[in-house]
């Protein structure tokens, strides 16, 4: 399965979660290239839209390669190939705080003068555009599940079949569209795979939050 570019996946994503529209479900985004999707996602569900912060912790010697990821309170999954990756105890620290840091800023420009929105006794759908390894979404997961969700659904387009494996314990509900075997890279799946930019990320928000027009359907 390929898809077009992320508004093409969130479309598919949309079709599958339909059990959940109208159900005023809360669609977090992990930034930045999910939040396109997320804005898509909880117009066709008639669902709200907000940001799940979540920072991979990066290989010392393959930056885009993850070993683990950190969440806002600084819970962090590690994962168990770290050491082998090249990653000490020393430098895993390090990019813990570095991380941590880089998630506060963010949070400071995504949503100023708000909290996140609350997750507690809603249906939470955590969307990301891909999962390589899977340790970012853990952590996502893992961060909105500690507020008390009534349900928590982790909704990709496309997935490794070892990063699924990792994130389905800790979901009430995995929607994946493709698992393929051959799975190297998200961007693999993609026509149009481009970066999405800070700027971007914090005008969807802002639409979001100020009631933008829905999309056409």
């Amino acid at each position: 399965m390929r898809f077009a570019d992320r508004l093409d996946a969130a479309e598919q994503l949309a079709r599958a979660l339909q059990a959940w529209r109208g159900r005023h479900p809360l669609v977090l985004a992990i930034p930045r290239g999910a939040l396109p999707m997320g804005r898509l996602l909880a117009d066709r569900l008639h669902g709200e839209l907000d940001v799940v912060l979540v920072r991979k912790l990066r290989s010392p010697f393959s930056p885009e390669y993850a070993i683990g990821a950190i969440d806002e309170l600084g819970w962090a999954y590690v994962a168990p190939y770290a050491h082998a990756a090249g990653a000490d105890d020393a430098y895993i620290e390090r990019e813990k705080r570095e991380q941590l840091q880089v998630l506060r800023e963010r949070r400071a420009r995504y949503t100023p003068g708000r909290p996140a929105v609350d997750p507690s006794g809603r249906v939470v759908i955590v969307v990301d555009d891909g999962l390589a390894t899977g340790a970012t979404m853990l952590a996502a997961l893992h961060a909105v599940r500690a507020h008390g969700p009534q349900r928590l659904v982790c909704a990709v387009p496309v997935a490794s079949p070892e990063a699924i494996e990792l994130v389905r314990p800790h979901a009430d509900e995995v929607v994946c569209l493709a698992t393929p075997p051959d799975f190297q890279a998200v961007g693999q799946f993609y026509r149009t795979f481009g970066q999405v930019d800070d700027e971007e990320a914090i005008a969807l928000l802002r639409a979001a939050g100020q009631g933008a027009t829905p999309l056409p359907p």
